[in-house]
């Protein structure tokens, strides 16, 4: 329960920035357009509708494993690209950051929802290194497929122009 309650409302706060945070939607739009996200104004959209949804179900431990995997799908896209080629260390840009978020996600995967949870409440266990692995195979499949379809970053240095 104390991961659920670190990871989830971090991700409903990260999601809820990117709508009403201080450049709002347009912002964040502007900003997934400079990294190479087509359509940014939908991908935009859909991350911090996938941040919040996920960090609420999994504040309250509901339809485990499933926000775990949406988790994993957000960092290991933020890790491919905003974060690379940047190195480890966050405060350089790195995937420092994406890549805790993602293995903390896959844990509460592992641990399950625990008994004080939405999912306990209603009888369902998911829990074990097979729940984790779905939700691992889930979150980088997903991430790996919008990233072959809708990245597309504008070339730069030399054979940008060629």
């Amino acid at each position: 329960m104390a991961l659920r309650l670190a990871v989830g409302p971090m991700l409903v706060a990260h999601g809820y920035n990117k709508v009403r945070g201080p450049g709002g939607i347009a912002g964040t739009t502007r900003w997934f357009e400079s990294l190479g996200l087509r359509p940014a104004g939908l991908h935009a959209r859909v991350a911090a509708a996938t941040e919040m949804t996920a960090g609420a179900l999994m504040t309250v431990g509901a339809a485990s494993p499933y926000p775990a995997a949406a988790t994993v799908g957000l960092m290991v896209t933020a890790a491919r690209t905003d974060h690379r080629g940047k190195g480890f260390f966050v405060f350089k840009g790195g995937w420092e950051y994406t890549g805790l978020v993602a293995a903390v996600a896959a844990v509460v995967a592992a641990l399950g929802p625990g008994r004080l949870s939405y999912d306990a409440a209603r009888g369902r266990s998911r829990s074990g290194l097979r729940w984790a692995a779905l939700a691992v195979a889930l979150g980088v499949s997903s991430a790996g497929g919008l990233v072959a379809a809708c990245y597309r970053p504008e070339e730069t240095g030399p054979a940008a122009g060629a």
